[in-house]
């Protein structure tokens, strides 16, 4: 299960709190599929990447309700928390830089505070996409604001990144995902 977090609607599409969701829509861009069923508050497909069943989700509850999506697709699916990865903005790190890492505290995200409550674990792997810290704006304000022109050129590139490191720790693990791309 590959979990991209973000905000739905249209007005926080080019956001930065969204960059989880531009992740998930380019692997589903590169595997030609659209993401469109509903199930457990979330926009998700299945499909296969090569050879390996996943199930690609984008949660519709906003981000600071993250979990109750992620919670009810490990139940409906019957996966363990080990079996998922959480791709999310993170501010301490520079515009697009990836950090792939396994458990671990929330930095105050409050996406990943939603998963942990409803999971009651922290021990899952997670993709972090750096956004970032602001100068002099609040954070509230500044994730829900759009990449200027050259962050978005470089974000794009993170992206990309973010998608071969993806196929990465889905074919051979955290740890090599974290050699290859932190």
């Amino acid at each position: 299960m590959i979990v991209g977090l973000g905000n739905p609607g249209r007005k926080y599409d080019n956001t930065r709190h969204n960059i989880g969701f531009w992740v998930v829509d380019k692997i589903a861009e590169q595997l030609n599929i659209k993401i469109d069923k509903k199930q457990a508050k979330a926009l998700v497909q299945t499909t296969f990447w090569d050879d390996k069943k996943i199930l690609l989700v984008k949660p519709q509850t906003y981000m600071n309700l993250s979990g109750q999506s992620v919670m009810q697709l490990i139940n409906f699916y019957q996966d363990q928390v080990e079996n998922f990865i959480i791709i999310h903005d993170d501010l301490d790190l520079q515009v697009g830089q990836l950090r792939f890492k396994s458990g671990g505290g929330t930095g105050g995200h409050n996406g990943l505070k939603s998963i942990v409550q409803y999971t009651n674990s922290q021990e899952f792997d997670r993709l972090k996409i750096g956004i970032s810290k602001p100068e002099y704006h609040d954070v509230v304000d500044y994730v829900l604001t759009p990449f200027t022109k050259e962050e978005k050129e470089t974000m794009d590139l993170g992206v990309k990144r973010a998608v071969e490191g993806l196929k990465v720790w889905m074919d051979s693990g955290i740890e090599k995902a974290m050699n290859n791309f932190n």
